[in-house]
């Protein structure tokens, strides 16, 4: 065994924490935390109740099944944000729409805790995109990727002298794109 040996003595704790950050970085985690947390009072507030010495105050409603319901939807978006990435924007989608329909059903959407939460997990929902693989080695830093696709093409003939009042001609940085529209912007 040498000394230059890797991932034996690396602690267990490390390795899972390792996996725990490929995981989440392959998919909006963080829209799917803020979902589930959006859900979590929607669907408690309802039915809690609260003690202040020997009285007892009940916060349920006629509208607590729906509270539940949608408590219990937006708690499944979170989830399949996580699990199936694939239909984040439909996910995103509908947890905002659930985070609109909970103001008047439920307590003011949790007493607007939870309807922020949902409201920003479906915004980070639909914003996710997952990373695309660029096919440079993971060897070479992101310094060197960058300057590997952000480099200008070289010119594709030698340009000659041009007079003193013409301009010099640069490459074009964006061609496909100027070419696409004939130059112009979208709506014009």
């Amino acid at each position: 065994m040498s000394p230059e040996s890797t991932g034996q003595n690396e602690h267990h704790l490390t390795v899972y924490r390792r996996g725990f950050r490929t995981w989440r970085g392959n998919r909006p985690f963080w829209a799917g935390l803020f979902t589930i947390l959006g859900g979590l009072p929607i669907a408690y507030f309802p039915y809690a109740n609260m003690h202040l010495g020997n009285m007892t105050i009940a916060m349920s409603t006629t509208a607590g099944a729906g509270s539940l319901i949608i408590g219990i939807l937006l708690i499944t978006l979170g989830f399949t944000m996580w699990f199936h990435h694939i239909v984040r924007v439909f996910a995103g989608v509908a947890a905002i729409l659930l985070a609109l329909i909970s103001i008047p059903v439920a307590n003011i959407g949790g007493f607007i805790i939870g309807f922020l939460f949902a409201l920003l997990g479906g915004a980070l929902s639909i914003a996710w995109a997952p990373a695309e693989a660029t096919g440079v080695p993971a060897s070479e830093g992101p310094e060197a990727q960058m300057s590997r696709v952000d480099a200008p093409e070289a010119p594709e003939h030698r340009q000659e002298p041009h007079d003193a009042g013409e301009a010099p001609r640069r490459p074009m940085l964006f061609k496909a794109a100027a070419e696409a529209d004939g130059g112009r912007h979208r709506a014009g």
